[in-house]
């Protein structure tokens, strides 16, 4: 399990790019090392494209973007099947998403049409077109933005689609220090052009595996079990966590524990992340939020009342 040094270097790579967010970062590869795709939520500027850009170019990815608008159709994302009028047959001509890394830019500025393209793809890492079935790239990732969805001209994500990321992370804006240092190291050069490969392909794909791997307890199981199941009982709730959530939580308190060296995991493992993990999928009543009550302050209501079993 002694991969902590390449995940350092790998985290120390991106803050070349992404100054000041090292936290921000390691909760990436949380959901990478789960194969799990990453919604990252905040404002424009703070730098949510250039940060899978670093992650794209640390790890080596085949890195394909989308940028999406109203007018963006469900093909342009997954491809579409063109007649050729010489072999008398329709050929398909496959779309931006077939690569390792997908950056869906502003996700929320497109239809939800358009946005329900993704899920069978975040799913099942394949493309149905025209009765055929086509298997996507090893790894496949999406890593998508979205600003607040108070900002003019956004769209709401469907409760599926939300519930396809494995997290959702918000990046914040960095401390004046940071910001004084990212003026200066960008004032005459641009460092995503400086930084190279860390960790290949296979390492990342190697690292997954190893995650799989990581010891859970019964008690750490049923732990996970009862966090979602009193979030579907809370009187503050409308719709709780659902099962996907609960295995989404076992797996990103597995890649915790991997990434601090552990082959097994602790109940802090399935604490540190939980709000990243179950957050999104919590749809509070309006009679609550006009109390004041967020997802966040549900969800730790929700843990103060869990008991954690004490492991040996």
């Amino acid at each position: 399990m002694a991969k902590r040094e390449l995940i350092e270097e790998v985290i120390n790579n991106i803050g070349k790019v992404i100054i000041g967010k090292n936290d921000v970062i390691e909760k990436v590869m949380l959901g990478m090392l789960c194969n799990g795709h990453i919604l990252i939520e905040d404002t424009p500027g703070v730098g949510k494209t250039m940060l899978v850009k670093a992650i794209s170019k640390s790890f080596g990815l085949d890195f394909n973007r989308v940028q999406f608008t109203p007018d963006l159709l469900p093909s342009d994302i997954t491809g579409i099947s063109i007649y050729n009028q010489k072999t008398r047959e329709f050929e398909f001509r496959k779309g931006p998403i077939f690569t390792n890394l997908l950056l869906g830019d502003e996700i929320n500025r497109t239809s939800p049409k358009t946005q329900a393209a993704l899920l069978e793809a975040m799913e099942e890492k394949q493309v149905s077109e025209g009765g055929k079935t086509y298997e996507l790239n090893e790894p496949f990732l999406v890593i998508a933005t979205q600003n607040p969805i108070d900002n003019e001209g956004t769209y709401r994500l469907p409760e599926a689609q939300l519930d396809r990321f494995i997290m959702k992370i918000s990046m914040g804006y960095p401390t004046q220090g940071y910001e004084v240092q990212i003026l200066k190291d960008y004032k005459e050069r641009n460092p995503i052009e400086e930084i190279g490969v860390v960790c290949s392909k296979d390492k990342l794909i190697e690292m997954q595996e190893m995650v799989k791997k990581v010891k859970v307890k019964d008690e750490i199981f049923e732990y996970i079990v009862r966090i979602v199941s009193n979030s579907r009982s809370d009187e503050a709730v409308i719709m709780g966590a659902s099962t996907r959530a609960a295995l989404y939580l076992m797996k990103i308190a597995s890649a915790n524990a991997f990434i601090e060296g552990r082959d097994y995991v602790t109940t802090d493992d399935v604490k540190k992340h939980v709000y990243e993990v179950l957050a999104h999928r919590i749809l509070i009543s309006p009679s609550a939020k006009a109390n004041g009550l967020t997802a966040r302050t549900v969800i730790k209501k929700i843990l103060d009342r869990t008991v954690a079993p004490k492991i040996i």
